[in-house]
């Protein structure tokens, strides 16, 4: 007779199977391989937590719900505080189920911490700045272990370039990559993209993608800090392990228009600045960036993003096509109107329907059925598309896709440690270089 646990996941893994084409995630039959032996069935999977901030938090915590026979072995993080508050609230939620079992000496701090707790799991959770992304990825693929990655996965174009090598490597090996872009297990997205791929609606002309908000956190420069620990606890200010905020945060709405189109721009040009965020703890990011993608196809794609106080709240998508225009957020809500403005459909998420754990539901379910799915590609190049308009608004100039991918301008140190300088540099009243279009160089 079966466990009442083990019939439960069993269904569950039969559920998402069956719905996996339906909800957009590509799980292919796997052909074997000896990467994925021995961790199917009911195989207690280990799973390894590496940067442990609170998105890391988070992504432990619905791979952990995601599955009945996993455990979080091994946590890495730069800062022992972090880790130990990581740690602390995923115990306090799940010390009676047995989920958690991180000793004292799995607990890795520092740059080199991320390869010890790979070595340790099978599955890896890799949520660090994304300046690391590309290389935490390698080794975790190099060392045959499934993976969650968050976007974007590299801020410079040598970073994409790994981060497609590897993707291939794991494409080989039969390993499961999911990637963060979240949009791509949301009913309404996955519904809305089907309905745009079957044809009735035409061919995408042109559409606007947004994300307009008053910004993010920022964490002000402590006594004592090394620059290097200054900007690596500030670190969304800094392009070299953050990407500025086109890259990190308004990837989601490009990728959205890459997937409905079916394409990845072939050229961008745009503007950008700083008006409201100026001061020293601001790095050398932009606040507000606006650029137009042009497509293959033809089609043009104008794109917002803002981080300045006061203004318009406003993230989604809208796309305009030859028989009607398609209106997308991450709300959970999509609408469909005809060439007059009239609502023909309206589509929604189900009730409970969460993108965040039905990406760990998907990851796990594929494991254990000897699936693969591998995100890396998109989001690398989603990523590559997120660079580009960067590079746009940053320069001032036309961007080609191919040039831009090209491009040896590497903003991430492959290795780091304590006594590193940083790539990003003061001067002498402590404000960073900022760009400025028409000078700045940035292939």
């Amino acid at each position: 007779m079966k466990h009442k646990n083990q019939s439960k996941a069993k269904s569950r893994r039969e559920f998402i199977k069956n719905t996996s084409m339906a909800s957009g995630a590509i799980i292919l039959p796997s052909l074997g391989t000896n990467a994925m032996m021995n961790v199917f069935n009911e195989k207690k999977l280990k799973i390894a937590l590496v940067g442990c901030g609170g998105r890391g938090t988070g992504a432990a915590n619905q791979a952990l719900q995601a599955d009945d026979h996993v455990e979080l072995v091994a946590m890495a993080d730069l800062f022992e505080d972090q880790l130990n508050s990581s740690y602390g609230n995923l115990y306090e939620k799940y010390k009676d189920t047995g989920k958690i079992n991180v000793k004292d000496k799995h607990k890795f701090v520092g740059f080199d911490g991320f390869k010890k707790a790979i070595d340790l799991a099978d599955v890896v959770i890799l949520t660090t700045p994304p300046g690391f992304r590309p290389y935490h990825f390698a080794y975790a693929i190099e060392n045959d272990k499934h993976v969650f990655m968050e976007k974007p996965v590299a801020t410079d174009a040598p970073g994409i370039r790994k981060v497609l090598e590897v993707a291939k490597l794991a494409e080989q090996k039969k390993l499961n990559v999911v990637v963060g872009l979240q949009r791509h297990y949301q009913e309404n997205y996955i519904k809305t993209n089907s309905l745009i791929k079957n044809g009735n609606l035409g061919k995408i002309v042109s559409g606007q993608v947004y994300w307009n908000s008053e910004g993010v956190w920022v964490r002000p420069r402590k006594p004592g800090q090394s620059e290097l620990e200054y900007q690596m606890r500030n670190w969304y200010y800094f392009n070299w392990i953050c990407g500025d905020h086109i890259l990190e945060q308004h990837i989601h709405n490009i990728d959205v228009a890459n997937w409905f189109i079916g394409e990845y721009p072939s050229s961008a040009q745009g503007m950008g600045g700083r008006m409201v965020r100026k001061g020293p703890d601001h790095g050398e990011i932009f606040d507000h960036h606006f650029v137009e993608f042009t497509y293959p196809s033809g089609a043009v794609i104008a794109s917002q993003c803002r981080h300045q106080p006061g203004t318009m709240y406003k993230v989604g998508e809208a796309f305009q096509l030859t028989n009607g225009t398609v209106v997308t957020t991450d709300a959970g809500v999509a609408k469909v109107y005809d060439l007059s403005g009239q609502e023909i459909e309206s589509i929604s998420n189900p009730m409970g329907h969460n993108p965040y754990q039905e990406e760990h539901y998907k990851l796990f379910a594929s494991i254990r059925d000897k699936g693969v799915i591998n995100d890396a590609y998109n989001g690398a190049k989603s990523t590559m598309s997120a660079i580009m308009g960067r590079m746009a608004t940053y320069s001032g100039k036309v961007i080609e896709w191919d040039e831009a991918l090209a491009s040896n301008l590497q903003l991430m140190p492959e290795e780091l440690n304590w006594d590193s300088p940083t790539p990003t540099k003061p001067d002498s009243e402590g404000n960073y270089p900022i760009p400025i279009p028409g000078k700045t160089n940035v292939l």
